[in-house]
């Protein structure tokens, strides 16, 4: 990462790379839950798993299941992302004044 970048230069940056992760991840959990539950049906039912046809495991599971993993998988590469731009969490510093609590009088 450059240290000559503004920070408003790194935010867009960092915002633009973040909504390309986000199409990606979201082209593929389209592919898998429409594609496969619905318009390649007929093909995967020929194949079975688990006693039950591919096509209706896709439809009910199976999405529900690359669903999960994409959420893991943005996850991490956000968490590359934060480091590449200078956004994680070991770089942020903790303002003074949010680290102490207000004091509370209770009324008795």
């Amino acid at each position: 990462m450059a240290d000559t970048k503004s920070l408003t230069e790194r935010r867009q940056a960092y915002w633009r790379d973040n909504i390309r992760i986000m199409a990606w991840l979201m082209a593929v959990w389209f592919i898998v839950s429409y594609g496969c539950g619905i318009l390649l049906v007929e093909p995967l039912n020929e194949i079975s798993l688990g006693g039950y046809k591919l096509g209706f495991w896709m439809a009910q599971q199976g999405s529900i299941y690359v669903f999960v993993i994409l959420i893991f998988v943005y996850v991490r590469l956000m968490n590359q992302l934060d480091e590449k731009y200078g956004f994680g969490e070991a770089e942020v510093t903790p303002s003074t004044s949010s680290d102490t609590e207000p004091d509370s009088k209770e009324d008795a």
